[in-house]
Parts: C-alpha cells; structure tokens; sequence
C-alpha cells in the first residue's frame, strides 16, 4: 500500500535586469502579468488537494482469442492481486487458475493488471492505457484498499471504481456474469493495522465495501466476500506475509478455492 506523491514544483520568478527606467504601463502590465501567474498556480494548488477522477470512457471491445479451446483469465487491482511480499505460485490469480487445471480445464496462466499502492483511478489509468489483444473469459476485480488507506473520498470510489467495473465487463466480452468482483480484505487485523487504529480502518473498510458491493449488484456481476476470510489474520499469523501488512498464501489459497468454484459454474 505505498503512496508515491508526485513533486510539484514551482519555478522562482526571475528578477528584471537592466531597467532602471520602466513606465506606468508597463509596471501595470507586469503586476497583472504576476497576479494571473500567482492565481494559476495557486488554482493548481487547490486541485491537488483531492485526486481529480480519472476519465474512464469506453474502451475498444478487444477480439476474441484465436485459440478458443483455451481459457483466459484477467486479474485487475492492487497489492493483493500482484501479490506483495509472496512468490509468485502464492498469488491468488495463481492458485485459482492451478486448481481449475488440476479440474481438468484448459486454461492459460493468469493475465495480471495490478501494482501495490494502486487505487481505482490509478488502476483505471492503467486500463486506459493497455493495449488488450483480446478478450477474457473471467475477470476478477480486488480494488479499493489504497483509496481508504489515502483518505479518498467515497463518492470519488464509487466513481471511479464503477468505471473500473464497466471496463471489466466490456474486457469479459460484454458478459457481466463473467466478471467477479472481491471485497476489500481487512487489514486492521494485521500487525501493520494494530498499530493504528483498527477499529476506524475496520468501519472505513466496511464503507467502501458496501459501495462496491451495490455496484456489483447494480451491474449484475458476482461478489466474492474475502474480508471475512482476511480477519481470521488476527488470530492466525501464518495468514499474514512477512511485511506484516499483506497475507500469505495461505490465506490467498482461501480465497482461491472459491473463486475457482465461482468460475467452474461460468466455465464448465
């Protein structure tokens, strides 16, 4: 859940040399000069204060795969989805698509859009920006951790974390019942979360949780309950990375098999 805030910087203004004599008008014309350059940067000061919403848009429906025998599976979200702080065969996209081949299905590993620290715009800024070769048959979507760990406001997540969920369903062909949306894991419960306080990140937690969960229902996809799962960190620390903030395996493996019992009754 790393924050990299972006430097702005501003350039000092440059002295007048050589001027010993200057008008009226142009003392005029240089002090309006100076206001509107201190109103602009002071309106982009402003603006910086809260993340602007990321433009979503439609995006192009990609073709389907030329080899349709083979299934594919887009993960789309953050830390949790890329997996921070485990190896990769303990990546949840991972497991799920080893426990569907190990059922007999012929599917391809995991294509994964996810980065730590990512929120809903930032993840949709990356959509936006993917050249897709084709479409998916399941897409998961896990979003959302950042915008609380940041303080974003709630109607900016639900925003941005519809437009995310839009674009899902347009990468799954159009077929919202083939895109699978994961709550937001708890991370009160973790040794990182202890030291805070977890019982205000708990209830915000469960605010973004509700929002996206009206989404999914709105829009017709499957809503897959890990937060429960994620709690049981609290009394488990084998469930909990070596970060002490993200979950290990094991708890990946958890939310795995029901994923993979979700997408069995998409696919088969």
């Amino acid at each position: 859940m790393e924050h990299q805030s972006s430097a702005f910087e501003i350039q000092p203004w440059l002295n007048y040399d050589g001027s010993f004599f200057v008008s009226e008008n142009m003392i005029r014309i240089r002090c309006l000069s100076m206001m509107i350059k201190i109103a602009m940067v002071s309106l982009v000061l402003s603006c910086n204060k809260q993340p602007a919403a990321i433009a979503g848009g439609t995006i192009a429906l990609p073709p389907l795969p030329t080899d349709t025998s083979l299934r594919h599976y887009l993960a789309l979200g953050d830390s949790y989805t890329i997996g921070e702080s485990v190896p990769i065969v303990d990546r949840y996209p991972v497991i799920t698509t080893g426990i569907l081949k190990a059922g007999g299905m012929s599917i391809a590993e995991p294509e994964i859009i996810a980065r730590t620290g990512w929120t809903t715009g930032e993840l949709q800024a990356a959509i936006n920006s993917t050249s897709f070769k084709f479409s998916y048959d399941i897409v998961t979507l896990l979003i959302g951790v950042n915008n609380q760990y940041r303080g974003s406001s709630i109607d900016l997540y639900r925003q941005e974390f519809g437009q995310n969920l839009k674009n899902a369903i347009q990468l799954a062909r159009g077929k919202a019942d083939h895109v699978i949306v994961l709550s937001i894991p708890d991370y009160s419960v973790t040794p990182f979360g202890q030291h805070a306080d977890p019982e205000k990140t708990a209830t915000e937690l469960a605010a973004f949780n509700q929002v996206n969960k009206e989404i999914s229902e709105t829009l017709g996809v499957n809503y897959l309950d890990v937060t429960s799962d994620s709690k049981k960190a609290l009394n488990d620390p084998s469930m909990v990375a070596g970060d002490g903030l993200h979950y290990s395996g094991k708890m990946y493996r958890l939310w795995a098999e029901k994923l993979a019992a979700i997408i069995k009754t998409k696919l088969l």
